[in-house]
């Protein structure tokens, strides 16, 4: 998600319990639209790879464009998942048949891995939003970048089921040269975004859509939010772009890799 001054407090309660966790190894078996099968080597890191769980090297710059072509746009959706909004926001993706990457923090996909795999069930794909959503990740040692980026991607994997995050997205887009080449090197390409619907700031949402419409030509990848606090204005808004972005001849896609 974009970078914000106010309002993290819903994170920051988060932070003393998340960081430094370690979640155990989970099984080999994955979903083929989500894993990769060979190995890559890996930047020094201070927290350890899953083992058994070779990946394929992806390119380390920032994705943007669409899998989709041309006329493609990309749905994502940060921070969560949350139960109070992540099935309302799973409904109307199913109802308008789009597929979408959720970007997950590590937190939020150990307090409620059934949504997790609820995510993944619909044919969705995972994108590693680090362990406790610092927006000032970029300022700090590469250890602690390594430990929020792998700790988050066990911790997801683990509550999918076995499913591994195919992206990475800094919170805030505080990325580094050093946390890109570290998620690159475990197959989750660096997500970035075109248009940022600023749903977080809950600015109405006849706002949130007017955004998409004015700043979609700008590039496909639209940013949207599905936890932190109420996303009612998210999901009216989801309700009305996805069947105006098919009106205007958009197809809904992923993030290349």
């Amino acid at each position: 998600m974009a970078r914000h001054s106010g309002g993290r407090g819903w994170y920051g309660k988060l932070v003393g319990a998340a960081l430094g966790v370690t979640v155990l190894a989970v099984g080999a078996s994955v979903w083929t639209a989500q894993a990769d099968a060979v190995g890559g080597s890996s930047p020094k890191a201070t927290a350890s790879p899953t083992p058994g769980s070779d990946v394929e090297r992806v390119a380390e710059t920032i994705a943007h464009a669409s899998d989709a072509g041309a006329r493609g746009v990309n749905i994502t959706i940060d921070d969560g998942p949350d139960p109070a909004w992540t099935p309302q926001v799973l409904d109307l993706l199913r109802e308008y048949g789009v597929k979408a990457t959720f970007c997950v923090t590590g937190t939020q996909a150990q307090a409620h891995p059934g949504l997790v795999k609820d995510v993944v069930a619909a044919g969705h794909r995972l994108c590693d939003h680090t362990v406790s959503h610092d927006t000032a990740m970029d300022k700090k040692s590469e250890a602690y970048q390594s430990q929020e980026i792998l700790d988050a991607e066990r911790m997801i994997t683990k509550a999918s089921g076995g499913v591994r995050p195919m992206y990475y997205r800094a919170p805030g887009g505080a990325f580094t040269p050093y946390s890109r080449e570290l998620a690159a090197s475990r197959g989750m390409r660096p997500l970035g975004w075109n248009v940022d619907t600023k749903d977080f700031e809950r600015p109405g949402a006849d706002a949130i859509v007017e955004t998409v419409q004015r700043e979609l030509p700008n590039g496909p990848t639209i940013l949207f939010h599905d936890a932190g606090g109420d996303r009612s204005q998210t999901v009216e808004a989801l309700r009305r772009v996805l069947p105006w972005l098919q009106e205007q001849g958009y197809s809904f896609g992923f993030p290349v890799r």
